[in-house]
C-alpha cells in the first residue's frame, strides 16, 4: 500500500475530506495520537480500518466530534446537549459539565449510544465513546466534514502507538492490500502530539448506580473529574465494558521490555546481551550503569506531562536499535503518572511478540 504524507494546509485538509466522504480511512492528528479516521456514519468505511489495523470486529472505536461553537465561551450546556444526544440517549448532567471543562480535549466519556449509532461503531454494546480533539488540523478536518469520525490509533492493534506523521508511514508501508480497497492512505502531517497518549476514558453510562468509572487512565486525571463532579469516583462491580485500550497487551515493541524498580535498576544483570536502560535517575547513577560494556542508558525527565510526550516515540527509536531487551525504571505512583504507567505496563505485557 502507498502511503502520501500530505502538509497541513487548506488543499490538503479539502482532499482528505473528500476522501472520508468517499468511504475511504485516511491518517489525521489528534493532540494524543495519530488517528485512523473514517465516515462514522458508513459502515464499510469503519470495516476498512478494522482490516488496516488487524482490529477484533468486537473491540470498541471512540468517534470523534467537532464543537459546536467555535470558541470556548459558545460551548454552552445547550450546545452540547444538542450535540451529544445526536450520539448518545439519556445524557447525564455530568457529561455536559465534562464537555464544557475538558473539550475540546484528550477526554472521551462513555455513554448509552443513540439508536442509530453503528454496531460497527461499538462493538455491539450499547454505549458509545465520545471525543472531542483540540488539534487544530482534528478541528478543521471535522468541521468542514460535517460529521463524526471513528478514528482508532493509527496503527496495527496492539503495537506503538503513532505520535508523528513518519510513524503512520513505519506501521502501514508494509502493508499489502487490495489496491481497489484502499491504493492510497493519506496522511496530513500536523506535526509531533503534544499529549502523546491516548485520551482518558471516563465511562458515565451507568453514573446514577456506579458514579464515574475510569476505564483507562489519561493526562486528566480522576481528581479533576471527581473534583469537577463532586463525585467519588466508581469502581465496575464485574461486568466491565469493552473500551479502546482495554486488553492487558497493547501498545507493545517489538523488543522485549521490562519494569523495574530503581533499586532493581542499580543492581543490573551479568550478561553479553545488548541492554538499554531507560531511566530518571541522576547523573552519577547514570554514569555508573553507562560504565557497564553492554548496557546503554536514556534519560527521561522525571515529569509525567514531559515522559507521555515521548513515551511511545522513544519506546519506536529503540526498538530499531537491535536491543535485546529494553529495561525501564518503574515511574512513580500517583494519579498524573497513572497514564504513562498504564501504558508502560502493557506494552510490556505485550512486547517480545
Amino acid at each position: 500500500m502507498q502511503i502520501r504524507i500530505l502538509p497541513a494546509n487548506a488543499a490538503a485538509i479539502t482532499q482528505v475530506v473528500k476522501d472520508l466522504r468517499a468511504g475511504q480511512p485516511v491518517a489525521i492528528p489528534t493532540e494524543t495520537v495519530y488517528g485512523l479516521a473514517a465516515d462514522a456514519m458508513n459502515p464499510d468505511a469503519i470495516r476498512k480500518i478494522f482490516s488496516l489495523k488487524g482490529r477484533p470486529n468486537n473491540h470498541p472505536v471512540i468517534v470523534h466530534i467537532a464543537p459546536p461553537g467555535k470558541i470556548k465561551s459558545e460551548l454552552s450546556h445547550v450546545a452540547w446537549s444538542q450535540l451529544l444526544s445526536h450520539w448518545a440517549r439519556d445524557v447525564p448532567g455530568q457529561a455536559l459539565q465534562l464537555a464544557q471543562a475538558f473539550w475540546p480535549g484528550p477526554l472521551t466519556m462513555i455513554l448509552p449510544k443513540a439508536k442509530d449509532v453503528l454496531d460497527e461503531l461499538t462493538g455491539g454494546q450499547e454505549t458509545v465513546g465520545l471525543r472531542c480533539p483540540s488539534h487544530p488540523v482534528a478541528l478543521q478536518i471535522l468541521e468542514q466534514f460535517g460529521g463524526g469520525l471513528a478514528a482508532p490509533s493509527a496503527n496495527r492493534f496492539g503495537c506503538l502507538s503513532p505520535t508523528c506523521a513518519a510513524h503512520v508511514e513505519e506501521e502501514f508501508s508494509p502493508v499489502t492490500i487490495d489496491n481497489l480497497f484502499l491504493p492510497t492512505l493519506q496522511v496530513i502531517d500536523g506535526g509531533a502530539c503534544e499529549v502523546g497518549i491516548e485520551s482518558t476514558i471516563v465511562d458515565l453510562s451507568r453514573i446514577d448506580t456506579l458514579g464515574p468509572v475510569i476505564l483507562r487512565p489519561g493526562v486528566i486525571t480522576a481528581k479533576q473529574i471527581c473534583d469537577l463532579l463532586g463525585l467519588p469516583m466508581g469502581t465496575h462491580m464485574g461486568g466491565e465494558l469493552r473500551h479502546s485500550g482495554g486488553l492487558a497487551a497493547h501498545y507493545a515493541p517489538k523488543t522485549k521490555l521490562r519494569i523495574l524498580a530503581e533499586g532493581e535498576l542499580l543492581r543490573p544483570p551479568r550478561t553479553t546481551e545488548k541492554l538499554i536502560f531507560i531511566t530518571y535517575l541522576d547523573e552519577p547513577e547514570i554514569i555508573a550503569l553507562s560504565l557497564l560494556q553492554t548496557i546503554d542508558v536514556f534519560r527521561i525527565p522525571k515529569d509525567a506531562l514531559a515522559v507521555s510526550k515521548v513515551l511511545y516515540a522513544v519506546l519506536r527509536d529503540l526498538d530499531k536499535q537491535s536491543y535485546t531487551q529494553m529495561i525501564v525504571q518503574a515511574f512513580p505512583l500517583g494519579q498524573n503518572w497513572d497514564g504513562v504507567r498504564d501504558r508502560l505496563e502493557r506494552a510490556a505485557t505485550g512486547s517480545g511478540a
